[in-house]
Protein backbone atom coordinates (compact mmCIF):
# COMPACT_ATOMS: atom_id res chain seq x y z
CA UNK A 1 0.00 0.00 0.00
CA UNK A 2 1.27 3.48 -0.81
CA UNK A 3 2.24 5.50 2.25
CA UNK A 4 -0.19 8.32 3.07
CA UNK A 5 1.02 11.92 3.49
CA UNK A 6 1.76 12.98 7.06
CA UNK A 7 -0.61 15.95 6.83
CA UNK A 8 -3.70 13.73 6.87
CA UNK A 9 -4.51 13.68 3.16
CA UNK A 10 -6.57 10.62 2.29
CA UNK A 11 -7.69 9.12 -1.02
CA UNK A 12 -11.09 10.12 -2.37
CA UNK A 13 -12.58 6.67 -1.81
CA UNK A 14 -15.51 7.23 -4.17
CA UNK A 15 -12.98 7.69 -6.96
CA UNK A 16 -10.96 4.69 -5.78
CA UNK A 17 -14.09 2.52 -5.98
CA UNK A 18 -14.89 3.98 -9.40
CA UNK A 19 -11.36 3.17 -10.60
CA UNK A 20 -11.71 -0.46 -9.52
CA UNK A 21 -15.20 -0.66 -11.01
CA UNK A 22 -13.85 0.49 -14.37
CA UNK A 23 -11.20 -2.23 -14.25
CA UNK A 24 -13.91 -4.83 -13.61
CA UNK A 25 -16.01 -3.45 -16.46
CA UNK A 26 -13.03 -3.62 -18.79
CA UNK A 27 -12.76 -7.31 -17.97
CA UNK A 28 -16.37 -7.87 -19.03
CA UNK A 29 -18.18 -7.50 -15.69
CA UNK A 30 -21.48 -5.61 -15.39
CA UNK A 31 -21.33 -2.94 -12.65
CA UNK A 32 -24.17 -0.91 -11.14
CA UNK A 33 -22.65 2.50 -10.45
CA UNK A 34 -24.03 4.03 -7.26
CA UNK A 35 -20.67 5.32 -6.02
CA UNK A 36 -20.28 8.74 -7.61
CA UNK A 37 -22.60 11.72 -7.64
CA UNK A 38 -22.95 11.83 -11.39
CA UNK A 39 -26.23 12.32 -13.26
CA UNK A 40 -27.10 9.46 -15.56
CA UNK A 41 -28.23 11.78 -18.36
CA UNK A 42 -26.18 14.06 -20.62
CA UNK A 43 -26.64 17.83 -20.74
CA UNK A 44 -29.72 19.17 -22.52
CA UNK A 45 -29.68 18.68 -26.32
CA UNK A 46 -29.55 22.44 -26.93
CA UNK A 47 -26.40 22.61 -24.81
CA UNK A 48 -24.66 19.99 -26.93
CA UNK A 49 -25.78 21.66 -30.15
CA UNK A 50 -24.47 25.06 -29.00
CA UNK A 51 -21.08 23.53 -28.27
CA UNK A 52 -21.01 21.77 -31.64
CA UNK A 53 -21.61 25.07 -33.41
CA UNK A 54 -19.11 26.96 -31.28
CA UNK A 55 -16.29 24.42 -31.47
CA UNK A 56 -14.44 25.82 -34.53
CA UNK A 57 -14.16 29.33 -33.03
CA UNK A 58 -13.97 28.76 -29.26
CA UNK A 59 -10.25 28.10 -28.91
CA UNK A 60 -8.98 31.02 -26.81
CA UNK A 61 -9.08 32.15 -23.20
CA UNK A 62 -11.96 34.23 -21.89
CA UNK A 63 -11.87 37.05 -19.39
CA UNK A 64 -10.59 35.65 -16.08
CA UNK A 65 -14.00 36.24 -14.51
CA UNK A 66 -15.74 34.50 -17.38
CA UNK A 67 -17.84 35.26 -20.44
CA UNK A 68 -20.02 38.32 -20.06
CA UNK A 69 -22.99 36.38 -21.46
CA UNK A 70 -22.62 33.69 -18.82
CA UNK A 71 -22.29 36.12 -15.93
CA UNK A 72 -25.30 38.09 -17.15
CA UNK A 73 -27.17 34.79 -17.40
CA UNK A 74 -26.30 34.12 -13.76
CA UNK A 75 -27.57 37.58 -12.82
CA UNK A 76 -30.91 36.61 -14.37
CA UNK A 77 -30.75 33.23 -12.59
CA UNK A 78 -30.53 34.88 -9.17
CA UNK A 79 -33.27 37.32 -10.03
CA UNK A 80 -35.62 34.60 -11.27
CA UNK A 81 -34.85 31.81 -8.81
CA UNK A 82 -34.06 33.75 -5.64
CA UNK A 83 -35.47 37.26 -6.20
CA UNK A 84 -32.00 38.67 -5.52
CA UNK A 85 -30.23 41.42 -7.46
CA UNK A 86 -26.59 40.50 -8.11
CA UNK A 87 -24.03 42.58 -10.01
CA UNK A 88 -22.28 40.63 -12.76
CA UNK A 89 -18.97 42.11 -11.57
CA UNK A 90 -19.08 40.03 -8.33
CA UNK A 91 -19.47 36.74 -10.24
CA UNK A 92 -16.42 34.66 -11.15
CA UNK A 93 -16.82 31.59 -13.38
CA UNK A 94 -14.63 28.71 -12.21
CA UNK A 95 -13.34 25.30 -13.26
CA UNK A 96 -16.09 23.55 -11.36
CA UNK A 97 -16.82 24.11 -7.70
CA UNK A 98 -13.44 22.57 -6.86
CA UNK A 99 -11.57 25.58 -8.24
CA UNK A 100 -14.11 27.78 -6.49
CA UNK A 101 -13.17 26.30 -3.13
CA UNK A 102 -9.47 26.92 -3.77
CA UNK A 103 -10.12 30.51 -4.81
CA UNK A 104 -12.40 31.08 -1.83
CA UNK A 105 -9.90 29.77 0.70
CA UNK A 106 -7.00 31.82 -0.67
CA UNK A 107 -9.14 34.91 -1.23
CA UNK A 108 -10.80 35.14 2.17
CA UNK A 109 -8.27 33.70 4.62
CA UNK A 110 -4.65 34.13 5.65
CA UNK A 111 -2.30 31.17 5.19
CA UNK A 112 -2.88 28.55 7.87
CA UNK A 113 -6.28 29.89 8.93
CA UNK A 114 -8.70 27.46 10.54
CA UNK A 115 -11.94 26.71 8.67
CA UNK A 116 -14.84 24.67 10.04
CA UNK A 117 -16.62 21.97 8.09
CA UNK A 118 -19.32 19.47 9.00
CA UNK A 119 -18.81 15.77 9.69
CA UNK A 120 -20.04 13.82 7.80
CA UNK A 121 -19.23 15.99 4.82
CA UNK A 122 -17.78 16.08 1.34
CA UNK A 123 -14.28 14.52 1.60
CA UNK A 124 -12.65 17.04 -0.72
CA UNK A 125 -13.30 19.75 1.89
CA UNK A 126 -10.92 18.05 4.33
CA UNK A 127 -8.35 17.03 1.75
CA UNK A 128 -8.29 20.37 -0.09
CA UNK A 129 -7.93 22.37 3.11
CA UNK A 130 -5.18 20.13 4.43
CA UNK A 131 -3.42 20.04 1.08
CA UNK A 132 -3.41 23.84 0.93
CA UNK A 133 -2.07 24.16 4.45
CA UNK A 134 -5.21 25.37 6.22
CA UNK A 135 -6.39 24.11 9.59
CA UNK A 136 -9.76 22.42 10.00
CA UNK A 137 -12.37 22.10 12.73
CA UNK A 138 -14.96 19.39 12.20
CA UNK A 139 -18.45 19.98 13.56
CA UNK A 140 -20.09 16.60 14.15
CA UNK A 141 -23.70 16.23 13.02
CA UNK A 142 -26.26 13.71 14.21
CA UNK A 143 -28.82 11.56 12.46
CA UNK A 144 -31.18 12.42 15.33
CA UNK A 145 -31.29 16.00 13.98
CA UNK A 146 -31.55 14.89 10.38
CA UNK A 147 -27.83 15.69 9.88
CA UNK A 148 -28.64 19.43 9.89
CA UNK A 149 -26.17 22.06 11.05
CA UNK A 150 -27.44 24.69 13.53
CA UNK A 151 -26.18 27.98 14.85
CA UNK A 152 -25.80 26.36 18.27
CA UNK A 153 -23.50 23.71 16.75
CA UNK A 154 -21.32 26.45 15.25
CA UNK A 155 -21.18 28.46 18.48
CA UNK A 156 -20.27 25.42 20.58
CA UNK A 157 -17.47 24.39 18.22
CA UNK A 158 -16.16 27.96 18.04
CA UNK A 159 -16.10 28.26 21.83
CA UNK A 160 -14.02 25.08 22.06
CA UNK A 161 -11.62 26.04 19.26
CA UNK A 162 -12.07 29.36 17.41
CA UNK A 163 -12.05 29.35 13.63
CA UNK A 164 -12.19 32.05 10.97
CA UNK A 165 -14.34 30.41 8.32
CA UNK A 166 -17.24 28.00 7.89
CA UNK A 167 -17.85 25.93 4.77
CA UNK A 168 -21.09 24.02 4.56
CA UNK A 169 -23.48 22.69 1.93
CA UNK A 170 -27.26 22.65 1.73
CA UNK A 171 -28.43 20.24 0.37
CA UNK A 172 -25.46 18.32 1.71
CA UNK A 173 -23.26 15.51 0.51
CA UNK A 174 -23.47 12.67 1.64
CA UNK A 175 -26.63 13.02 3.71
CA UNK A 176 -28.88 15.09 1.46
CA UNK A 177 -29.80 17.24 4.48
CA UNK A 178 -31.04 20.72 3.59
CA UNK A 179 -31.42 23.81 5.76
CA UNK A 180 -34.68 25.76 5.58
CA UNK A 181 -34.82 29.57 5.56
CA UNK A 182 -35.05 29.90 9.33
CA UNK A 183 -32.17 27.50 9.85
CA UNK A 184 -30.02 29.30 7.30
CA UNK A 185 -30.80 32.66 8.92
CA UNK A 186 -29.68 31.19 12.26
CA UNK A 187 -26.39 29.98 10.76
CA UNK A 188 -25.73 33.33 9.07
CA UNK A 189 -26.52 35.33 12.21
CA UNK A 190 -24.23 33.12 14.30
CA UNK A 191 -21.37 33.53 11.82
CA UNK A 192 -21.79 37.29 11.72
CA UNK A 193 -21.92 37.53 15.53
CA UNK A 194 -18.73 35.50 15.88
CA UNK A 195 -16.88 37.14 12.98
CA UNK A 196 -16.82 33.96 10.90
CA UNK A 197 -16.63 34.20 7.10
CA UNK A 198 -19.19 31.83 5.62
CA UNK A 199 -18.76 29.88 2.38
CA UNK A 200 -22.08 28.49 1.19
CA UNK A 201 -21.72 25.46 -1.08
CA UNK A 202 -24.90 25.50 -3.17
CA UNK A 203 -23.98 23.01 -5.87
CA UNK A 204 -27.05 20.86 -5.19
CA UNK A 205 -29.43 23.78 -5.47
CA UNK A 206 -32.39 22.89 -7.64
CA UNK A 207 -32.26 19.33 -6.29
CA UNK A 208 -34.34 20.02 -3.18
CA UNK A 209 -37.43 17.83 -2.85
CA UNK A 210 -39.25 19.90 -0.21
CA UNK A 211 -39.48 23.17 -2.08
CA UNK A 212 -37.28 25.85 -3.66
CA UNK A 213 -33.67 25.92 -2.49
CA UNK A 214 -32.76 28.93 -0.33
CA UNK A 215 -29.55 30.74 -1.22
CA UNK A 216 -27.49 32.51 1.41
CA UNK A 217 -27.61 35.48 -0.97
CA UNK A 218 -31.26 35.91 -0.01
CA UNK A 219 -30.17 36.72 3.54
CA UNK A 220 -26.69 38.26 3.35
CA UNK A 221 -24.16 39.86 1.01
CA UNK A 222 -21.25 38.87 3.27
CA UNK A 223 -21.09 35.16 2.38
CA UNK A 224 -19.11 33.59 -0.45
CA UNK A 225 -21.40 31.53 -2.66
CA UNK A 226 -20.10 28.56 -4.65
CA UNK A 227 -22.22 26.76 -7.22
CA UNK A 228 -21.75 24.48 -10.19
CA UNK A 229 -23.38 23.21 -13.36
CA UNK A 230 -22.31 19.65 -12.54
CA UNK A 231 -25.31 18.32 -10.67
CA UNK A 232 -28.57 20.06 -11.55
CA UNK A 233 -27.51 20.70 -15.17
CA UNK A 234 -25.90 17.26 -15.72
CA UNK A 235 -22.47 18.66 -16.60
CA UNK A 236 -20.01 16.92 -14.25
CA UNK A 237 -17.18 16.39 -16.74
CA UNK A 238 -17.45 19.88 -18.19
CA UNK A 239 -15.81 21.35 -15.06
CA UNK A 240 -17.73 24.60 -14.93
CA UNK A 241 -19.05 26.44 -11.89
CA UNK A 242 -19.21 29.92 -10.44
CA UNK A 243 -18.72 32.05 -7.35
CA UNK A 244 -20.56 35.09 -6.03
CA UNK A 245 -18.30 37.13 -3.77
CA UNK A 246 -18.62 40.08 -1.41
CA UNK A 247 -17.47 43.13 -3.36
CA UNK A 248 -14.37 43.65 -1.21
CA UNK A 249 -13.02 40.19 -2.19
CA UNK A 250 -13.68 40.28 -5.93
CA UNK A 251 -10.42 41.84 -7.10
CA UNK A 252 -8.26 39.43 -5.09
CA UNK A 253 -10.26 36.45 -6.39
CA UNK A 254 -9.85 37.72 -9.96
CA UNK A 255 -6.08 38.04 -9.55
CA UNK A 256 -5.83 34.54 -8.10
CA UNK A 257 -7.98 33.18 -10.93
CA UNK A 258 -5.68 34.84 -13.50
CA UNK A 259 -2.64 33.17 -11.98
CA UNK A 260 -3.98 29.79 -10.85
CA UNK A 261 -6.42 28.90 -13.63
CA UNK A 262 -6.37 31.80 -16.18
CA UNK A 263 -10.07 31.22 -16.90
CA UNK A 264 -12.71 28.52 -16.92
CA UNK A 265 -12.81 26.40 -20.13
CA UNK A 266 -14.28 28.41 -22.97
CA UNK A 267 -16.46 25.67 -24.44
CA UNK A 268 -17.81 24.81 -21.01
CA UNK A 269 -18.75 28.45 -20.44
CA UNK A 270 -20.63 28.48 -23.74
CA UNK A 271 -22.41 25.28 -22.74
CA UNK A 272 -23.27 26.68 -19.31
CA UNK A 273 -24.73 29.85 -20.80
CA UNK A 274 -27.21 27.77 -22.77
CA UNK A 275 -27.84 25.36 -19.88
CA UNK A 276 -29.24 28.17 -17.74
CA UNK A 277 -32.18 28.36 -20.13
CA UNK A 278 -32.82 24.61 -20.10
CA UNK A 279 -34.40 24.22 -16.67
CA UNK A 280 -37.33 22.23 -18.04
CA UNK A 281 -34.87 19.54 -19.10
CA UNK A 282 -33.15 19.69 -15.70
CA UNK A 283 -36.50 19.35 -13.94
CA UNK A 284 -37.25 16.21 -15.95
CA UNK A 285 -34.04 14.67 -14.63
CA UNK A 286 -34.90 15.77 -11.11
CA UNK A 287 -38.27 13.99 -11.36
CA UNK A 288 -36.37 10.80 -12.13
CA UNK A 289 -34.13 11.29 -9.10
CA UNK A 290 -37.20 11.83 -6.93
CA UNK A 291 -38.63 8.46 -8.01
CA UNK A 292 -35.25 6.76 -7.53
CA UNK A 293 -34.97 8.30 -4.07
CA UNK A 294 -38.10 6.57 -2.80
CA UNK A 295 -37.41 3.29 -4.58
CA UNK A 296 -33.86 3.09 -3.21
CA UNK A 297 -34.88 3.99 0.34
CA UNK A 298 -37.66 1.40 0.34
CA UNK A 299 -35.38 -1.25 -1.11
CA UNK A 300 -32.53 -0.57 1.32
CA UNK A 301 -34.87 -0.61 4.29
CA UNK A 302 -36.30 -3.96 3.22
CA UNK A 303 -32.78 -5.37 2.94
CA UNK A 304 -31.93 -4.37 6.51
CA UNK A 305 -29.96 -1.17 6.05
CA UNK A 306 -30.48 1.50 8.70
CA UNK A 307 -32.39 4.09 6.68
CA UNK A 308 -33.63 7.27 8.32
CA UNK A 309 -36.01 9.66 6.65
CA UNK A 310 -35.70 10.28 2.92
CA UNK A 311 -33.04 12.84 2.07
CA UNK A 312 -34.15 16.47 1.73
CA UNK A 313 -32.19 17.03 -1.45
CA UNK A 314 -29.18 16.16 -3.63
CA UNK A 315 -29.26 12.51 -4.83
CA UNK A 316 -27.75 10.37 -2.10
CA UNK A 317 -28.80 7.85 0.53
CA UNK A 318 -26.44 7.77 3.54
CA UNK A 319 -27.38 4.62 5.42
CA UNK A 320 -26.14 2.49 8.28
CA UNK A 321 -24.71 -1.01 7.77
CA UNK A 322 -24.56 -2.19 11.40
CA UNK A 323 -26.56 -5.33 10.56
CA UNK A 324 -23.89 -6.40 8.08
CA UNK A 325 -20.49 -4.96 8.96
CA UNK A 326 -18.47 -2.55 11.08
CA UNK A 327 -15.98 -1.90 8.27
CA UNK A 328 -17.52 0.20 5.51
CA UNK A 329 -14.51 -0.03 3.20
CA UNK A 330 -14.37 -3.83 3.36
CA UNK A 331 -18.14 -3.97 2.90
CA UNK A 332 -18.00 -1.80 -0.23
CA UNK A 333 -15.07 -3.73 -1.68
CA UNK A 334 -16.87 -7.03 -1.20
CA UNK A 335 -20.11 -5.64 -2.61
CA UNK A 336 -18.26 -4.48 -5.70
CA UNK A 337 -16.20 -7.62 -6.28
CA UNK A 338 -18.91 -10.17 -5.51
CA UNK A 339 -22.17 -8.44 -6.42
CA UNK A 340 -21.09 -5.90 -9.03
CA UNK A 341 -22.56 -2.97 -7.09
CA UNK A 342 -20.35 0.09 -6.55
CA UNK A 343 -21.06 2.26 -3.51
CA UNK A 344 -18.95 4.58 -1.36
CA UNK A 345 -17.74 3.78 2.17
CA UNK A 346 -18.76 6.15 4.95
CA UNK A 347 -15.11 6.73 5.90
CA UNK A 348 -14.93 9.01 2.87
CA UNK A 349 -17.25 11.43 4.63
CA UNK A 350 -16.55 10.77 8.30
CA UNK A 351 -13.15 9.55 9.45
CA UNK A 352 -14.44 9.07 13.00
CA UNK A 353 -17.81 7.30 12.66
CA UNK A 354 -17.98 6.49 8.97
CA UNK A 355 -17.16 2.79 9.36
CA UNK A 356 -20.82 2.18 10.05
CA UNK A 357 -22.21 3.90 6.94
CA UNK A 358 -22.24 3.78 3.16
CA UNK A 359 -23.40 6.30 0.59
CA UNK A 360 -25.34 5.36 -2.52
CA UNK A 361 -26.14 7.73 -5.36
CA UNK A 362 -29.56 7.57 -7.00
CA UNK A 363 -28.67 9.98 -9.82
CA UNK A 364 -28.58 7.21 -12.42
CA UNK A 365 -31.30 5.35 -14.24
CA UNK A 366 -34.18 3.63 -12.42
CA UNK A 367 -33.18 0.35 -14.08
CA UNK A 368 -29.77 0.61 -12.42
CA UNK A 369 -31.36 1.14 -9.00
CA UNK A 370 -33.62 -1.91 -9.43
CA UNK A 371 -30.77 -4.14 -10.62
CA UNK A 372 -28.50 -2.98 -7.80
CA UNK A 373 -31.13 -3.79 -5.18
CA UNK A 374 -31.59 -7.24 -6.71
CA UNK A 375 -27.85 -7.89 -6.65
CA UNK A 376 -27.51 -6.59 -3.10
CA UNK A 377 -30.29 -8.88 -1.97
CA UNK A 378 -28.46 -11.90 -3.34
CA UNK A 379 -25.15 -10.81 -1.83
CA UNK A 380 -26.59 -10.13 1.63
CA UNK A 381 -28.35 -13.50 1.73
Amino acid sequence: MTDLPADGLMPFHAMEILKRAKVLEASGRSICHLEVGEPGSPPAPKVLEAVRQALPQAQGYTNAKGLGELREGLVAYYQNQHDVVVDADVIVCTMGSSAGFILAFHTAFRPGARIAITRPGYPAYVNTLLGLGFGITEIPLSVSNGWRLTGADIAAAHAEQPFEGLLFASPANPTGAAIDRAGLADIIATCERLGITMISDEIYHGLDYRGPSVSALELTKKAIIINSFSKYYCMTGWRIGWMVLPEMLVRRAEILQQNLFISAPTLSQIAATVALGERDYAEEQKAGYANNRLALDDGLRALGFDVGGASDGAFYAYVGISKFSNDSMAFCEAMLEEAGVAMTPGIDFDRVNGQGYVRLSYAGKSETIALALERMSGFLR
